[in-house]
């Protein structure tokens, strides 16, 4: 059997994973790390683990969508239908910065700058997206990326669902599916 090498980084350590034989070794020397490193020439785009041809929708792999268990059909009118409910549930930005970091680098941004993001809620908190699962968060670009929209024209279809849903124009779930579908297309899905 071959030996397999496999470099992971938790909790801020590098650590190597050797498998050979059927027997894991595991270590965390320096030397180690550095014989398996693989040089490259942008430190963001070496350990980008998310995709970024997906864009301006995030990759699904990385950023599936997660919804907040509190807002179902039946509790709207005491959740997102009322005013200012979101900023309830609205992560702190220290919170929310970390993680646009991770994933500017996750999705391997040759833009770093944290300025050019909004830490997206990809089910946004008005349709009843989770406020703080990493699974429903990421660095969505304030520019045009592959030549369609932005974060801003993405808030215009979230307010138009979530005025929708509140008019019982169209259902909580139907307009979560939508918006996880494709945002782009999610108005006209629902045929509003």
């Amino acid at each position: 059997m071959r030996s397999t090498d496999r470099r992971i980084v938790t909790g801020g350590t590098a650590l190597l994973l050797t498998l050979a034989t059927g027997a894991l070794t595991l270590a965390a020397s320096p030397a180690a790390l550095a014989a398996t490193a693989r040089p490259t020439a942008h430190p963001a785009l070496a350990t980008a683990s998310c995709s970024q041809a997906y864009l301006p929708l995030p990759d699904p792999s990385c950023t599936p969508g997660a919804l907040n268990s509190d807002v179902t059909q039946d509790t709207i009118y005491s959740t997102i239908c009322v005013s200012g409910w979101t900023a309830t549930v609205r992560p702190s930005t220290t919170y929310t910065n970390r993680l646009k970091a991770q994933g500017i680098v996750d999705y391997g941004y040759a833009d770093t700058s944290m300025s050019d993001y909004e830490e997206d809620h990809f089910i946004p908190l008005e349709l009843g997206g989770s406020p703080t699962s990493p699974l429903n968060l990421w660095p969505e670009p304030h520019y045009t990326t592959n030549g369609s929209g932005t974060s801003s024209t993405k808030d215009g279809v979230e307010n138009k669902l979530k005025k929708a849903v509140c008019a019982g124009t169209v259902s909580l779930s139907d307009a979560q599916d939508a918006i996880a579908t494709d945002w782009r297309t999610a108005v006209a899905s629902l045929g509003l």
